[in-house]
């Protein structure tokens, strides 16, 4: 077993195995990753898996070590890894409300951390992903993390951590308000006599065309919403009831993003 990787990825559920496919579609040897995870099964053939950090080979060293399991365990999950730890290896934690203050102290000082948070589209590969950098990273290891996390979709940078929890609310939380929006339309279209699978196929399409729509244009959405509303129509009417300064979409979607900052502030602790 070879003990120089250029990937270590901690956690290969939903998220995780996500960007593995990514990766492995980009280009990435399957040989130069390893997996630990104790319930990974059916892994592409090359990708060595172990269940357990106890089983790495000895003196093994990382270009990435990406964190992928759930914030609730991150805290016994680091000290395993301090082995890893040097001035050549990235840590890119994908845990939500997980500060780079918080890993350093799981890793020790002289870790490079590099915070980051994508969201479930990135297993089609069209995620949106924000990553942060904690001290003492190169350009080119910021360059190296972004051109991994690419390979799932768009990628930005943000230099003030405290913004990270808004990212996750809006970002990383984003996919199942739409899924949730979807369910709403098809529940409306049903209370109005459709039947409930034509309902639901009319709810699903619309929004996953609307959305590739906007993935395409150049133009703002709210241009785009403007594009469909006829002054007087049937777009208007539904719009004066989603846009209504009394508990309008803008004043539950601010709720909801607001609860889910501060949600993301508290798992920090």
């Amino acid at each position: 077993m070879t003990s120089s990787y250029a990937l270590v990825l901690v956690g290969c559920g939903k998220m995780g195995g996500a960007m593995l496919d990514g990766w492995l579609a980009e280009g990435v040897s399957p040989q130069s990753v390893l997996v630990i995870d104790p319930f990974a099964k059916d892994l592409p053939a090359g990708v060595t898996v172990i269940p357990s950090a106890d089983q790495m080979p000895a003196g093994a060293s990382a270009q990435v070590v990406v964190l992928a399991v759930k914030p609730q365990m991150m805290a016994d999950v680091l000290p395993l890894y301090r082995p890893l730890v040097s001035p050549d290896t990235v840590f890119l934690s994908i845990a939500a409300g997980k500060t780079i203050a918080f890993f350093r102290q799981g890793l020790g000082e002289q870790a490079i951390i590099v915070r980051a948070m994508p969201n479930t589209p990135a297993a089609i590969g069209r995620g949106m992903t924000v990553l942060c950098a904690g001290p003492g990273i190169s350009e080119s290891q910021k360059d190296h993390c972004a051109t991994l996390l690419k390979a799932t979709g768009t990628v930005a940078w943000l230099d003030d951590e405290s913004l990270m929890d808004a990212v996750t609310a809006v970002s990383g939380s984003g996919p199942a308000y739409v899924f949730h929006m979807v369910e709403a339309m098809a529940q409306a279209g049903i209370a109005m006599g459709l039947p409930a699978d034509l309902s639901m196929l009319l709810a699903r399409q619309t929004v996953a065309g609307a959305g590739e729509l906007l993935h395409q244009s150049d133009l703002p959405a709210g241009q785009l919403r403007q594009n469909v509303t006829s002054p007087g129509g049937t777009t208007a009417a539904a719009l004066d009831i989603l846009m209504s300064a009394d508990g309008g979409l803008p004043d539950v979607m601010g709720k909801a993003i607001a609860a889910a900052t501060r949600r993301g502030k508290e798992l920090a602790g």
